[in-house]
């Protein structure tokens, strides 16, 4: 066969173009620091890929939900300390009022207090985190003790106030969810309850006001009864916690997994590619040199 110079013309195009192809390859991903650029660089990779992708995505959305109800428990947490302090004082004034040598005049100073520590009681009652009332399950919207002020200027704490007993979920993981709220009404008492917070509260009053000190004494039972209860509350608090600093440790691991394994399938070796790069681009050179005698050749040169 025959070799013409248009047959080597067309040969010698189609060498530069697929080495300028090649080095363009390489070039590609050196500028962009992945192997797999479009789905056919590695048709395989690339569902690899897709499938860390998405994983990181989800497992990104877990760790702000850890986030999310850490910042819940230990907020709820901080609030049941402080009516945990409410709780140490209001039984400090019930001791102190049922001693028999107080006159009326110290029993009302003592009534004067355990006023002040309803209102502050109160106040916890209402606690809120990013605009949502903590102790009203999900109707986290409304305020759960929206008690009116009495005559003496205090909240009237007479009402009966029965919070939503909702709970509150934070999906944690793949399939795990768990509540982080806490009802009022378990943390102050239901109305039936003896040792209701703010019955105690009223029963306490009426008995300073009147010099009843036996019924400010027996007040104490429940004052403590009560306070065990914040207590236990404060210890479920406590477990869960825990519980979510454990996913969150491993909502990390599994993070630092997933992006290593979607580097491997996703990012190049830099060192590979600039030898590559460096090969390819003599490569093209060498072709552009040759290419250059081949087509410079002229019918003058055949009959030279």
């Amino acid at each position: 066969m025959r070799v013409t110079s248009n047959m080597m013309s067309n040969q010698l195009l189609r060498n530069l173009n697929r080495n300028a192809n090649t080095m363009n390859d390489t070039q590609l991903q050196l500028a962009t620091g992945r192997k797999i650029n479009k789905p056919s660089d590695d048709p395989v990779g690339i569902t690899y890929s897709l499938r860390y992708r998405a994983e990181l995505s989800s497992n990104e959305q877990y760790t702000r939900n850890v986030d999310s109800a850490l910042s819940w428990l230990d907020y709820n947490d901080t609030v049941l300390g402080q009516a945990g302090d409410v709780m140490q004082r209001l039984r400090e004034l019930a001791v102190k009022g049922s001693t028999g040598s107080n006159p009326q005049s110290a029993l009302d100073s003592i009534n004067e207090e355990v006023m002040q520590l309803k209102e502050q009681l109160v106040d916890i009652g209402n606690s809120q985190l990013n605009g949502k009332f903590i102790f009203n399950g999900e109707n986290y919207k409304t305020k759960p003790y929206d008690f009116a002020k009495g005559p003496d200027g205090t909240y009237d704490v007479s009402r009966t106030i029965v919070t939503d007993p909702g709970q509150i979920q934070y999906i944690v993981g793949e399939g795990v969810q768990m509540p982080i709220n806490t009802s009022g009404n378990e943390v102050f008492g239901h109305d039936s309850d003896p040792d209701n917070l703010f019955a105690i509260i009223n029963k306490l009053s009426a008995g300073l006001k009147s010099g009843d000190l036996k019924a400010v004494s027996e007040e104490l039972n429940n004052i403590d009864t009560r306070t065990e209860t914040i207590l236990s509350s404060r210890s479920e608090i406590g477990a869960k916690t825990n519980r979510v600093e454990l996913m969150q440790g491993r909502l990390s691991d599994l993070n630092i997994n997933l992006t290593d394994l979607q580097a491997k399938t996703e990012d190049s070796d830099y060192a590979e590619l600039v030898m590559k790069s460096k090969i390819q681009e003599n490569i093209y050179n060498a072709s552009l040199s040759v290419g250059a005698k081949v087509i410079s050749t002229t019918l003058v040169d055949f009959i030279r």
